[in-house]
């Protein structure tokens, strides 16, 4: 399971840490792709394989699961991480997280999601009502 809260920078060659706590789990190839509210994902192998597996059960008839098997897949590339603990960020993921320099990546279970400072602190600055989120999600059962 990825948890925490790191902060680092992309480095002049489109490289960040990856955090030591992360590199554990995702061995030394993961796959990183275009993720929700302007973040990547980056999964471990098996997690990336078993999402695959569930989004290939997605009706090709349906216009909205076409538009997001594209969308999450177009995206994907399998990364490396390097002897040093490196890994490179494909340049079209890093213009579609806007990333400039400084980099938040969280642990959110069975993935890792990576964002630009700003961005992250923009997220975090709306005025979300958690207490309300947990109320519905109650309501379903989780």
């Amino acid at each position: 399971m990825f948890i925490g809260e790191y902060q680092h920078a992309l480095d002049s060659k489109n490289r960040i840490i990856v955090p030591a706590k992360f590199r554990e789990q995702l061995n030394s190839v993961f796959v990183m792709t275009k993720g929700l509210d302007g973040c990547l994902y980056a999964f471990p192998m098996d997690e990336w394989r078993r999402l695959e597996e569930k989004l290939k059960t997605l009706p090709l008839t349906n216009k909205d699961a076409r538009a997001f098997v594209r969308f999450f897949f177009s995206g994907a590339a399998e990364i490396e991480i390097d002897k040093q603990g490196r890994a490179l960020l494909p340049q079209n993921l890093i213009e579609y997280a806007q990333i400039q320099k400084d980099i938040v990546s969280i642990g959110v279970s069975t993935r890792i999601e990576i964002w630009s400072k700003d961005k992250w602190q923009e997220y975090n600055d709306q005025n979300i009502d958690y207490n309300e989120i947990a109320e519905k999600m109650s309501e379903l059962g989780i």
